[in-house]
């Protein structure tokens, strides 16, 4: 398995270009980075496996993200490289990753992975070798206790948060008895599990709960399980079958009566909402973590990070209108990159032996403001669950595009901490 080394020597003139595009901060000065050794992370990737759509754009944005960092100067004062391993979308090889990034590479952490079966396989692994584990995922691992100080979720919001904050827009606007359609592993457990009590606490129903292997290719067996008494339809699907998944909704369906569909983005992540056989969603919503199309109202800070990043207005490749990206869920690598780089100047890292006093700078963090660094928007650290809270959109799919119709409060995303890793040993 090659490694790829990414992270050049910025020149003289790209620093000073990254400066006139406002990336520098102010007083700025370019160190001697041919005297400095550099700071190497290790990137676990999906580059292959059922996770492959999602690690292509991790990759596009770990590197967009590294660019500007090295541009701005760095991490003190000293260049950046990133080493990408790729994991097959696999708990065991996850684990192998790990070890190589560590032992072999001698990299200075290791983040990005974001399937939830994956991130449980590698994560005690990284608490073996007491290398900081920064997940780029969604699941209730991290600030439910499953996993140990060195694991942390600081870039991107976990499932628990995201369906807290947004069931009871769901009630309110679209019904209250639901029929949940979810992948057969971790990550679709956090859904059922807690979708279902916060539907429940809003005073709806759950009358149905379908679980789905997350390798399956085609769902007409399990369409039929849908009772008709359901109002509302809320599907999050993954791997490389969901545009067939969505496809066979449809055509189950048909132009008869359906229930509200709300679907997590995830289901249509990398797929063109243009595409054939998806006529029937125009009306429905979906959950996204960072609106996919630009919207009317997108800061300064979206709008230059779509461009580091190389994604148009609709969300797909500048140089490929087809190469859909994983947008709702590709910022999570640029913040924590940006994590990382506050994490290890804070502390003042220099090199392995500084590993848990990085943690333990990012267990002091709090509030993190919209900014080029925060692209999704504000967000807030709980130290103690190693876990971010931040705001989630609901879009709907008018003419074909998504349009944002609500945005949630970080407030409506918090539940009661389940776990204080500062009171655990490294």
């Amino acid at each position: 398995m090659a490694q790829d080394l990414i992270g050049l020597t910025p020149s003289r003139r790209a620093l000073l270009k990254g400066a006139g595009a406002g990336l520098l901060t102010a007083g700025f000065v370019a160190p001697v980075w041919a005297q400095a050794a550099p700071v190497k992370l290790g990137f676990q990737l999906h580059r292959t496996g059922i996770g492959a759509a999602y690690g292509r754009w991790y990759e596009r944005t770990a590197q967009a993200a590294l660019k500007v960092v090295n541009e701005a100067g760095g991490i003190n004062g000293r260049p950046v490289e990133i080493v990408f391993e790729d994991d097959g979308t696999d708990p065991k090889r996850g684990a192998e990753v790990v070890e190589k990034l560590t032992s072999q590479h001698k990299c200075d952490l290791i983040f990005g992975p974001l399937f939830s079966h994956v991130v449980i396989g590698s994560a005690p692994r990284a608490g073996e070798l007491k290398v900081p584990y920064l997940v780029c995922s969604e699941g209730f691992h991290v600030a439910g206790g499953m996993l140990n100080r060195w694991s942390m979720q600081p870039g991107i919001t976990d499932v628990r948060a995201q369906v807290s904050s947004m069931a009871p827009w769901v009630l309110a606007n679209l019904g209250k008895k639901v029929t949940m359609v979810f992948p057969d592993y971790a990550f679709g457990h956090d859904h059922r599990d807690y979708f279902t009590a916060a539907v429940e606490a809003g005073g709806g129903q759950v009358v149905a709960q379908i679980a789905v292997p997350p390798t399956e290719t085609s769902f007409t067996r399990y369409l039929p399980q849908i009772p008709n008494d359901t109002e509302v339809l809320y599907h999050v699907m993954v791997g490389p079958a969901v545009l067939t998944f969505v496809k066979e909704l449809g055509e189950f369906y048909g132009t008869g009566a359906k229930p509200e569909i709300f679907g997590f983005i995830d289901s249509l992540e990398a797929v063109d909402m243009a595409s054939p056989g998806l006529e029937f969603l125009e009306g429905s919503h979906f959950w996204e973590g960072h609106c996919r199309v630009k919207q009317a109202d997108a800061s300064e800070h979206e709008i230059a990070y779509r461009a580091a990043v190389g994604v148009d207005d609709n969300g797909a490749s500048v140089s490929d209108a087809k190469d859909v990206s994983t947008y709702a869920h590709m910022f999570s690598v640029w913040e924590t990159l940006h994590i990382i780089k506050a994490g290890m100047e804070a502390s003042g890292y220099q090199g392995i032996a500084d590993r848990q006093k990085f943690v333990e700078a990012v267990e002091a963090m709090t509030e993190m403001p919209e900014s080029l660094a925060h692209v999704q928007g504000n967000k807030v650290f709980n130290g103690k669950t190693h876990q971010v809270f931040g705001h989630q959109f609901i879009s709907k799919v008018e003419g074909g595009k998504l349009i944002k119709v609500h945005t949630t409060s970080i407030e409506e995303s918090l539940y009661p901490d389940a776990v204080d890793y500062t009171t655990q040993s490294f």
